[in-house]
């Protein structure tokens, strides 16, 4: 009887151990995966704790005297300053930032706006690729799920935006 509750505990504990594994490993991420409930549609984020903490530091150590802290751009970031140029916008997902294709952001990141009658510098000397991916993985972390899906969608109709 003994040796029955044994082996009963030893394959309880090896389903477990399985299923944890399985949710785990990289075959069953839900990476960009859409999800529909009740006409909402939600989408799995692509980035991990690692990329998201990396980012959020280097957010704060590059962009944040410009952006905020918590991204949330400048007050009146829709009006021209004396020079007619923008302040900085929101990137939390209350202003434009998540229109953009990936492709886009990673451009502005690097090139900055200055080009365009911007502030924002280039960034291509100083922040690696991964790191503004990192970045931008803060960035979207900040956005809401509703946010994330739309954008995640205008991305699949025209990635090379």
């Amino acid at each position: 009887m003994m040796f029955i509750q044994e082996v009963f505990m030893k394959i309880a504990i090896l389903s477990v151990l399985s299923l944890i594994l399985m949710a785990c490993s990289d075959d069953n991420k839900q990476v960009g995966k859409v999800q529909q409930q009740s006409g909402e549609v939600k989408v799995a984020r692509s980035f991990d704790f690692a990329q998201i903490n990396h980012g959020g530091q280097l957010f704060q150590k590059n962009c944040a005297v410009c952006h905020g802290a918590e991204a949330q751009g400048t007050v009146n970031w829709r009006q021209p300053d004396a020079e007619g140029k923008f302040p900085p916008p929101p990137l939390n997902g209350t202003a434009h930032t998540w229109h953009h294709s990936l492709k886009v952001l990673k451009d502005t990141i690097k090139k900055g706006t200055l080009r365009l009658g911007g502030n924002m510098p280039p960034w291509q000397d100083k922040l690696s690729d991964k790191d503004i991916e990192d970045i931008i993985a803060w960035i979207q972390s900040k956005w809401s799920d509703e946010i994330y899906a739309a954008w995640y969608q205008r991305q699949q109709q025209s990635p090379a935006q």
